[in-house]
């Protein structure tokens, strides 16, 4: 009976460790597969050969990276290319500036990318998420309710606006005690 102990916890060790590895080698191989693909995308706007995507997929790794400055960059240079002519990639481009905008703080302009990708496409429920949260950091709680309002129109099951709506209204409800 003792001697099936050290058999059981050495086997579970291993497969936990089976667990661990196989985790570990596919997060290399995804990471690997990202920094290729920024490789060529950097190849690609260097030599003047992005398209409105690349520049756009360019900007997503960048933001993915918490490196909001260079997103913007890319994101721009998006905006400008005349291979993107469909309203709704124009939204994508323009909510995702805001992101980066976002992301250096400067919620005024965050604000105006995400109403611009809003001109674009009005039931972008993603983007009238994003106003909401721009617009709560810079303290506007009712325009933030209206935003997330906006968003449960387009789509009635968002988690986040729900909470947000619920979270922000108790605030007006109660004001802070001075």
């Amino acid at each position: 009976m003792d001697s099936y102990f050290p058999i059981t916890y050495l086997s579970l060790l291993l497969f936990l460790l089976s667990i661990v590895g196989w985790f570990v080698i596919r997060q290399v191989f995804k990471t690997r597969k990202i920094e290729k693909n920024l490789s060529q995308l950097q190849q690609k706007v260097s030599q003047q050969k992005a398209s409105a995507q690349e520049y756009y997929e360019l900007g997503s790794i960048y933001l993915d990276k918490k490196l909001f400055s260079q997103a913007t960059v890319q994101f721009q240079k998006a905006l400008k290319c005349k291979d993107l002519v469909e309203e709704e990639n124009k939204a994508l481009v323009h909510n995702a500036l805001g992101y980066a905008y976002v992301g250096l703080e400067q919620y005024d302009v965050a604000i105006r990318q995400y109403k611009e990708a809003l001109k674009f496409y009005p039931d972008y429920a993603i983007a009238w998420n994003n106003l909401g949260f721009a617009y709560e950091k810079k303290k506007l709680t009712a325009q933030a309710i209206e935003a997330y309002e906006e968003a449960l129109k387009f789509d009635p099951n968002n988690s986040t606006a729900k909470q947000r709506v619920k979270s922000l209204s108790k605030r007006i409800a109660t004001p802070a005690n001075n």
